[in-house]
């Protein structure tokens, strides 16, 4: 038996949703803070969900390319993650993670082998790497819209490191996913919606109970 991998669910809107994704055996659960996503949740909401997850399970809110008061504003709402999600160089990684005092999920885009020989820039100044799907260019927001990279492409990556796994899991390749990548943790967020922003219990469900066994 090998270690689960994390399972986070991203894209949560709604209490009675973060209630059910609790219930399901979500270990980390994460909110959209970015206005171009079908996602996106204002302060307010915010601070009632992540106020409400407390010492329930991990929360995580994800960011794009933020200025130092968007940094401040969600730092003070107390997530346990924030993830950056967009062109963020290392430099600015790293004093996002000073500025905050919250640990760091970086997502990097992947679409070739270069991409992946990019990721050894971030490990120092991130808590955790999260490896999406490189977005088409035609894409008006970061993320990988649902569609899966080639996994292939991780195979030199270094066994030692504890990244996570996003772009295009759904319930019925995550298992596929986990075994054949081994990652630390999988993401998942366009995966288990009936349409965009709209997330379906059904699928959370189905997308933890394979995850977990996978492994």
């Amino acid at each position: 038996m090998t270690t689960p991998p994390e399972i986070k669910i991203c894209g949560i809107k709604t209490p009675e949703l973060l209630n059910a994704t609790i219930e399901a055996g979500a270990d980390i659960v994460g909110f959209v803070h970015f206005v171009r996503s079908p996602r996106h949740l204002g302060l307010e909401p915010l601070a009632q969900l992540i106020s409400e997850a407390r010492g329930r399970v991990q929360t995580c809110v994800l960011l794009v390319n933020p200025d130092n008061s968007c940094v401040a504003e969600i730092a003070a709402l107390g997530p346990d993650w924030i993830q950056l999600h967009g062109p963020e160089t290392p430099h600015r990684v790293e004093a996002i993670r000073a500025e905050a005092g919250v640990e760091i999920i970086k997502a990097l885009p992947i679409a070739a082998a270069a991409d992946v020989a990019n990721i050894a820039a971030f490990v120092e100044v991130a808590d955790r790497i999260l490896l999406d799907a490189k977005p088409p260019k035609s894409a008006d927001r970061p993320g990988g819209l649902g569609v899966a990279f080639d996994w292939s492409l991780l195979q030199g990556l270094d066994p030692e490191l504890p990244f996570m796994l996003s772009g295009g899991l759904t319930p019925d390749n995550v298992a596929e996913a986990i075994k054949t990548v081994r990652p630390f943790g999988v993401d998942v967020s366009t995966g288990v919606e009936s349409a965009p922003g709209v997330k379906d219990i059904k699928l959370i469900k189905a997308f933890i109970k394979n995850a977990r066994a996978a492994s």
